[in-house]
């Protein structure tokens, strides 16, 4: 059961998870993370790592958030591997938590 980054990380893009991750696979986009459902081992490392808590378990997404389940598995496929931390956006504190953002994700 792969693990999906849903709609909290649009505009927070925090990358503490993408260090503690064994097998490479979180892809960043311009303004959002998703992770590989082919690549991830279900290790569990990155979801206590994400402040926001923007992480679940396939099987435990949010109600609301079943669509980044395929949002993920698509993105993943086009966008660039992610391994290093990066500092977030200066305004992602303005954006946590925030409901309604898919409109705002940047392909």
């Amino acid at each position: 059961m792969p693990f999906v980054v849903t709609e909290n990380c649009i505009k927070c893009k925090y990358t503490d998870c993408v260090e503690v991750c064994p097998v490479d696979c979180f892809h960043e986009g311009p303004n959002f993370l998703v992770i590989d459902p082919d690549e991830c081992i279900d290790c569990t490392l990155c979801e206590p790592e994400c402040p926001i808590n923007a992480i679940y378990p396939e099987d435990d997404v949010p109600a609301g958030q079943e669509p980044f389940v395929a949002l993920n598995a698509e993105l993943s496929k086009s966008w660039p591997v992610i391994t290093t931390r990066k500092d977030g956006p200066p305004d992602a504190k303005d954006w946590e938590n925030k409901p309604g953002k898919l409109d705002l994700l940047e392909r």
